[in-house]
């Protein structure tokens, strides 16, 4: 459930109750009698779990990783990665990275989660939940006191009209709230969702994580006199309900977020100690290199880093021998991903899984550690490195062979009989023997060197591939990648192009390989469909770039949406991961399973940092104004 995870942005409105008559999730009003039925046999709770105990009681005061006292103040400034930005609107595509970030403080979820616990939600906007048994449907009770920044109530016809617009408009969520087959009003205060099956355990979390618009801002219209459109993008500031309002901004260059002295829910439990900061400021920045030296300028408060060259050579500047600038690092443990050369297997030179496993050995990643990445990196070798307990290793056995049983006349027989493992290079002799098995898989592939050129021996089409890229900085990687298949035969061209171009080849499916992520939770659900299921391959804007379709992996993610506790869903995804990797759908690259950080030293934290929430910055960190006065004013 990585998005979930991750969460979804937030907000809510006011509107008069409008039925509309409609097909599924259409909103529309149930009548006394259903109204009165809506929760029979279902308890009001304030939390969900997917699986487990939940760890904060119904009366809890705050979480435990947080600092009740910590002062409200100060400023915050952080490095927004791109040359501009054009779009307040989340509903449509192009609000991504800290821009997102900044946008999507304004506004809340019907629930959050905590950072100390896997997969458990809490009461934000709603105040309780309630669904039955077989999860066909669950219920969410707004706070009779959230409001919008405008002062108007958020009601369930605010829940209701952001749920349709996220479906109709924004490509990943139209598939991800899909299983929601109607939403209704029952009273003033509660929305009910009824989901096209039962037994679909994360579905009521997944809709608690909808982020709420303020319906009547939207079809209201703008300072100008213009009716406001929420299917395009926009640059007026946007009207929320959470900690902050957007204050100010220069397209291009910056973005200023403020706290609301009289935000309705400061004194939430699951707000207590958080949102510190009056002001968090978010500049633009056109390189990284440019970033980092107006870090090194203390032109911004807080860094971090992607570059494990940049983390190993560049910084040793005076500020941080003096202590005045604070280098760490912080465990990630609340995620795991799969990071690769991800190749379209829609296209034919792609679909013989030898030909894919082939350009697996002639990928050098131990060389390329050593010379790029300065020894920093651990190779991918699951589709959920870094959680430990879902990655697939040795051979199936237990449980996770029962389910690998019911698909086994669908899969690689390796499955069963082989641990995957990835080639292993990094010296003259390991290259040479790789590049030796690679040619072997491309001849029973059905490919030959003719004139140092890998063609296909039945029609002796030279085999080319395009590595594309819209970030320059990824051109050393595709680079490096390049003369090893080379020197397979194969012709590559590395081509890097604008981000709107790169979008539109995405959508279009048109490319042959380009590095991608996907990101994982430590409790995998309806995003494995998105990612890998049959449906997705050929959805726009889907996460199944790959363009897998494959029956065995369609049974697998639904062992994976549908187990029964948390035994079973870890076998199923060890299956599911097994499968994946024994395809060779992808070339896996590399991750390194902390967050390099560095910051000027005028912030406060907790003690102790959740274990599920790395740095946790900003959201409970706090403007220390002694720490501040010692290493001097900003410039």
């Amino acid at each position: 459930m990585t998005i979930s995870r991750r969460r979804l942005l937030q907000t809510s409105s006011f509107a008069a109750l409008a039925p509309v008559i409609g097909g599924a999730g259409s909103l529309s009003v149930i009548d006394a009698a259903s109204a009165q039925s809506t929760s029979k046999g279902a308890e009001w709770r304030h939390a969900l779990s997917l699986f487990g105990e939940i760890k904060y009681p119904p009366e809890f005061k705050r979480f435990d990783y947080v600092n009740p006292e910590a002062p409200k103040g100060g400023t915050v400034r952080q490095i927004a990665p791109g040359a501009t930005f054009d779009n307040f609107n989340l509903v449509v595509a192009g609000v991504k990275g800290n821009l997102a970030s900044a946008v999507g403080l304004i506004y809340e979820t019907l629930t959050t989660s905590s950072l100390d616990e896997v997969s458990t939600e809490y009461g934000l906007l709603a105040e309780a939940v309630s669904h039955p048994d077989d999860y066909s449907w669950v219920s969410y009770r707004l706070r009779a006191e959230a409001k919008w920044h405008d002062g108007k109530p958020v009601t369930p016809e605010d829940v209701i009209f952001s749920l349709e617009t996220f479906r109709k408009h924004h490509p990943f969520y139209s598939a991800y709230y899909r299983h929601v087959t109607k939403a209704e009003k029952v009273d003033d205060r509660e929305i009910r969702f009824t989901f096209d099956g039962p037994g679909n355990r994360e579905l009521p979390q997944i809709v608690g994580q909808l982020t709420v618009l303020p319906k009547h801002w939207w079809e209201g219209t703008s300072a100008s006199g213009q009716k406001r459109d929420i299917g395009n993008t926009m640059l007026e500031m946007p009207l929320g309900s959470a900690a902050y309002r957007i204050k100010d901004f220069t397209p291009g260059r910056s973005v200023v977020v403020e706290r609301v002295k009289d935000y309705w829910g400061g004194n939430l439990p699951v707000n207590v100690g958080r949102y510190n900061f009056d002001e968090i400021r978010y500049e633009y920045f056109r390189d990284s290199l440019v970033a980092l030296e107006a870090f090194k300028g203390d032109q911004v408060d807080w860094r971090i880093e992607n570059s494990a060259k940049n983390w190993a050579t560049a910084y040793d500047f005076p500020a941080v021998a003096e202590k005045r600038v604070i280098i760490e690092e912080f465990p990630n443990r609340s995620s795991g991903i799969m990071q690769a050369f991800a190749m379209n297997i829609r296209r034919d030179k792609f679909k013989d899984a030898r030909v894919r496993r082939a350009l697996n050995y002639a990928f050098d990643f131990e060389e390329m550690n050593k010379q790029i990445f300065f020894g920093q990196y651990k190779r991918v070798s699951s589709y959920f490195f870094g959680t430990e307990e879902l990655e697939s290793f040795g051979l199936p056995q237990g449980r996770e062979l029962e389910i690998l049983e019911s698909v086994r006349a669908d899969v690689p027989p390796e499955v069963f009989t082989e641990a995957y493992t990835n080639p292993v290079a990094g010296n003259s002799d390991a290259v040479r023997q790789n590049l030796r098995e690679a040619l072997r898989l491309l001849k029973e592939a059905g490919y030959e060197v003719r004139d140092r050129k890998l063609v296909s021996v039945k029609t002796g089409a030279p085999f080319e591939i395009e590595l594309l890229i819209n970030d320059p900085s990824y051109e050393r990687i595709m680079l490096f990648f390049k003369p090893s298949l080379e020197r397979l035969g194969i012709g590559v061209t590395v081509r890097t192009i604008d981000a709107a171009q790169y979008e539109n080849r995405m959508r279009s499916w048109d490319f042959d390989i380009v590095i991608a992520s996907w990101p994982e939770s430590l409790s995998p659900g309806n995003e494995q469909r998105e990612y890998w299921g049959s449906q997705a391959a050929d959805q726009a804007g889907s996460k199944n770039l790959v363009g897998i379709k494959n029956p065995a992996i369609d049974k697998l993610i639904e062992r994976v949406i549908f187990a029964k506790d948390r035994a079973d869903l870890v076998a199923a995804t060890k299956a599911l991961d097994r499968v994946l990797l024994w395809n060779h759908f992808v070339v896996p690259q590399w991750t390194y399973n902390k967050v390099r950080t560095a910051r000027w030293d005028r912030f406060g934290r907790p003690s102790e940092l959740p274990k599920y929430g790395q740095s946790g910055f900003p959201t409970i960190w706090w403007y220390d104004a002694d720490k501040a006065a010692k290493i001097g004013k900003r410039s």
